[in-house]
């Protein structure tokens, strides 16, 4: 049985409260539309933010796929630095750390890593291996690009590299060269680093590769379980809403033995949540949220390290997993819609490749109905809202997915209560009736939530504020999906 006490806080409270206007519930051309439906995030694709816990037991939980480092050398003062971000010599001649001095991780166990560069080669030893100078050559990792970092007991972030061939790395003016056999801590050891984590991710890579294969399928199908049930479908119909948007990552096509190090498992629960939405009258939107190479370098987005790398030689794999989606549950009564990539970012996702994949994503749903509707998710970062309207014109039963937060800017960090609510009913009022057409696709608020960057602020100005949004993203003709359930 899940705990709805958060729940309660946020729906019952803010959203179902006296001040709902009616223009929410208007019907359009199917019954269920608009759709007032919720995501259920960190269920199907891990986002560690919303539940830190579940990384809890994993050793080292600092030092997980794509944490970024930078090592200073104790006794030069300087960082060690790829140098031009990679393709030659590793050096250690940095006053200051900036991108060619910091490291992404990939985690091989616990103490053992490979080390990603600024451009994307690894982290080695030269001539693979043959000799001991470290350079940044070679852009897939082998066993001369693998190390280990040895943590002092009493100082987890003063290190030593052991590379493979049982040596330390140490730096020199201008070198780093894995020769060093000595010991100890002191600051004059040559060997001796201090690290600094700049990011960390957390994320379906993360935690699975963090247990590694003996652990991790136990502990994901226990969170999977306990985190979404039958009973969470029917508090949410009871209390008004009638959808729920899941995301869900590339692997579940491949489930039950997904890519290591996914784990199987993902694909039942799945299975049993078009099974409680029919037994609660809810619709389902499936929402694609993790492709493979990533779409934007984010947590949610299954990356192993940060690099956003999806682009047109992905496209066939990915739209393999709309497919494999559209053949299962084209003909489930519960199914509303597919959607088939959460958050885009441009410039790394180009527009071409994009409406490419689109097209693509939407011929492999209409193979199997023509009923679903196809979401069509805007790119976000430097990319006009408009830009798919024309393509989408074309196609049939299409939806335009903006997502709205009054967050992640310093700019609503600066705004008052009352500036906050205005900035609803004016900014986002215009920006979304923007993307809202009478002959073209249809408009979906596909995440937004009642939280924000103010602090201090009263039930009253929660609920001012929830109302706000309500109000305005109620014009959406698909509807709109609340960030998030838990």
């Amino acid at each position: 049985m899940s705990s709805y006490s958060y729940v309660k806080c946020m729906w019952a409270f803010y959203l179902f409260s006296s001040c709902v206007p009616t223009l929410w519930f208007a019907q359009g051309a199917d019954p269920y539309l608009p759709v007032k439906a919720v995501n259920l995030g960190n269920w199907l694709v891990t986002e560690g933010w919303m539940k830190p816990s579940l990384f809890a037991g994993i050793p080292n939980q600092d030092l997980l796929d794509g944490t970024q480092v930078q090592f200073m050398s104790t006794k030069l003062q300087k960082y060690l630095s790829a140098e031009n971000g990679g393709g030659t010599d590793v050096v250690a001649n940095r006053t200051s750390p900036s991108g060619w001095e910091t490291f992404r991780l990939w985690r091989i166990n616990e103490s053992t890593f490979n080390l990603r560069v600024f451009n994307k080669q690894f982290f080695g030893l030269e001539n693979q291996g043959k000799g001991n100078k470290v350079v940044a050559v070679l852009n897939s990792p082998g066993n001369s690009e693998t190390f280990q970092i040895v943590r002092k007991n009493d100082d987890r972030n003063r290190v030593r590299i052991k590379a493979s061939n049982g040596l330390f790395l140490q730096a020199k003016p201008g070198l780093v060269t894995a020769d060093y056999g000595g010991s100890g801590w002191d600051d004059n050891n040559p060997s001796v680093f201090q690290m600094k984590i700049v990011r960390t991710l957390q994320g379906e890579y993360q935690i699975t590769n963090g247990y590694g294969p003996d652990r991790a399928p136990q502990v994901m199908q226990d969170h999977w379980n306990a985190y979404i049930t039958n009973e969470d479908f029917r508090f949410l119909s009871s209390n008004g809403l009638n959808a729920v948007r899941i995301p869900v990552g590339w692997w579940i096509a491949s489930d039950p033995t997904p890519p290591k190090p996914f784990v199987g498992g993902s694909l039942k629960a799945l299975d049993n949540a078009f099974t409680w939405a029919q037994n609660n009258g809810m619709k389902i939107i499936v929402d694609l949220h993790a492709v493979q190479g990533s779409q934007n370098g984010n947590d949610h987005s299954g990356t192993r390290d940060g690099f956003q790398e999806w682009g047109d030689s992905n496209i066939q794999d990915t739209v393999a997993v709309i497919d494999f989606l559209a053949a299962r549950y084209a003909n489930n009564p519960s199914l509303a819609a597919i959607e088939l990539m959460n958050e885009p970012l441009a410039p790394g996702v180009t527009l071409n490749d994009l409406k490419k994949y689109y097209k693509a994503g939407y011929d492999a749903v209409r193979k199997y109905t023509s009923n679903a509707y196809v979401i069509l998710s805007n790119r976000l970062g430097p990319a006009d809202s408009k830009e798919l309207l024309d393509f989408a014109r074309g196609l049939n039963r299409v939806v335009i997915d903006v997502h709205y937060y009054s967050l992640f800017s310093d700019m609503f960090n600066n705004m008052n209560v009352q500036q906050n609510i205005d900035f609803i009913y004016n900014q986002r009022a215009s920006d979304l009736s923007a993307v809202t057409t009478s002959n073209g696709p249809l408009s979906f608020v596909g995440e937004w939530t009642a939280e924000w960057a103010k602090s201090g602020a009263s039930k009253e100005d929660y609920q001012r504020f929830a109302k706000a949004q309500i109000d305005v993203y109620g014009r959406a003709t698909f509807g709109w999906a609340y960030w998030a359930y838990r």
